[in-house]
């Protein structure tokens, strides 16, 4: 399916569970080229498109469906499906494809017993009731636009609001209808810089969600202040996602943290060597249970580097357990640096630089330095009505309120990041601009 969020996506997961087919939800954002590869991998025998799409759709050379023709005069003329009642929870429902923020494509198995327990984990950790509304517009060939939390709120007998894209506008009139709200820190971050936000309702929203990136501490607290307990949270595609939900006696208390394992989940943090860290010692998180997929669809390869051989689901995020048992996420494997033998977290630094009142985002990464072997470098994309601000000003904010090592080395302003559909930051895209060239003597 290639379109923008619409009804039909969901008459069409539906659909196809029924038929025992798989549906594979594409990026609108890629161009052909880009899709060509996905679809030689999972080979489709049609594909359904809205109108915004329809070229890129037309340049596939497979089978088309248009929902804004042909669709319902279809549906009219169909006879009804006599259909299993009965849905095995082994069976493929989705296949979806990330990148993250680091790699190659590859195609998460979505079965059906992962939504159903995903379901449970949301219903869990938010309190989803049938008479529930909750609004949807995060990318639905994201895994977050699927399951947080318009499929559980749907299996509830819920209500979801569909928009077809994220609109400030829009969100801040739906709110006051709205029982549960999910989004990723990008998205708070363009509410709370929204011109009615300070005069908004938000007293109608039971329970507020995040997660797909760090939220930033100010921002838990702008919101607080408005009375909207911002639960972070954690998980991953290849985990139904819904993972960890910080509760909401925690939201400011444990500020940072993702809360505790669902109740379905089993985690451990371990070293390189795959051993249990102590309590407060950083490590990789592990995670296994039945709403964990059991792979990539057509890469038994880096399904083998994904699992240990007893089926532990090796995230490449780093974390922590406090001795209350909540956790906290520093952020991936990858992203982290040593500087002059110190490990680095460059969500701890960014978390510092959001403070700062002319900056609205940073990111942090690791380059080469001759002296420390590593240092940070930070990308800043700075508040519009921001007054002007040097890069020596935010070194010496990072300098007052972090150790040395953490303190970024150099600063780039951006007028914007690079992003995934979760909003997260493309981190591998960001370059440091390369030297100015001495000057010819």
């Amino acid at each position: 399916m290639l379109s923008r969020n619409r009804i039909e996506f969901f008459e069409l997961m539906f659909a196809v569970a029924k038929l025992g087919a798989i549906l594979v939800p594409l990026s609108w954002r890629a161009p052909a080229p880009e899709l060509a590869p996905l679809l030689a991998d999972c080979a489709p025998k049609l594909v359904i498109h809205g109108k915004e799409d329809e070229a890129v759709a037309g340049a596939l050379a497979i089978p088309l469906l248009a929902l804004d023709g042909d669709y319902e005069a279809l549906l009219a003329k169909a006879a009804p499906h006599n259909a299993s009642r009965r849905w095995r929870g082994e069976d493929v429902w989705t296949l979806i494809y990330t990148s993250g923020t680091t790699g190659e494509p590859k195609a998460v198995i979505k079965t059906l017993q992962m939504a159903l327990i995903n379901a449970f984990h949301a219903t869990q950790a938010f309190g989803i009731r049938e008479a529930d509304h909750t609004l949807n517009f995060l990318p639905m060939f994201h895994t977050a636009g699927i399951h947080l939390l318009a499929m559980p709120v749907l299996m509830a007998g819920g209500t979801v609001h569909v928009l077809p894209s994220f609109d400030a506008d829009d969100v801040m009139a739906l709110l006051p209808k709205l029982d549960l709200f999910f989004a990723v820190p990008a998205v708070y971050q363009q509410l709370a810089h929204h011109a009615g936000f300070d005069a908004a309702d938000l007293a109608h929203v039971r329970a507020w969600g995040c997660g797909g990136a760090p939220l930033p501490d100010v921002l838990a607290e702008r919101f607080a202040r408005k009375g909207a307990l911002v639960c972070n949270g954690y998980g991953m595609t290849e985990t139904g996602p819904t993972s960890f939900v910080a509760a909401r006696e925690d939201a400011l208390t444990k500020i940072g943290s993702v809360g505790k394992p669902q109740l379905l989940l089993d985690v451990r943090i371990v070293d390189g060597q795959g051993r249990d860290v102590a309590e407060g010692e950083s490590g990789e998180i592990w995670m296994r249970g039945p709403g964990v997929t059991p792979g990539y669809w057509n890469k038994p390869g880096e399904t083998a580097k994904a699992f240990t051989e007893d089926g532990w689901l090796k995230s490449g995020d780093i974390g922590r357990r406090d001795a209350d048992g909540c956790y906290y996420v520093a952020g991936r494997i990858k992203e982290m640096f040593i500087s002059g033998g110190s490990n680095v977290y460059p969500a701890e630094i960014e978390n510092v630089l959001a403070r700062h009142p002319a900056v609205l985002e940073a990111a942090i990464v690791g380059v080469a330095d001759e002296k420390w072997g590593e240092a940070g470098h930070a990308f800043v994309m700075l508040k519009p009505d921001a007054a002007s601000i040097a890069e020596i000003d935010l070194i010496q904010f990072c300098r007052a309120n972090l150790a040395g090592y953490k303190v970024p080395r150099n600063v780039t302003f951006v007028a914007e990041f690079p992003r995934t559909a979760a909003g997260k930051i493309k981190k591998h895209l960001l370059a440091p601009a390369a030297p100015a060239p001495a000057p010819v003597r």
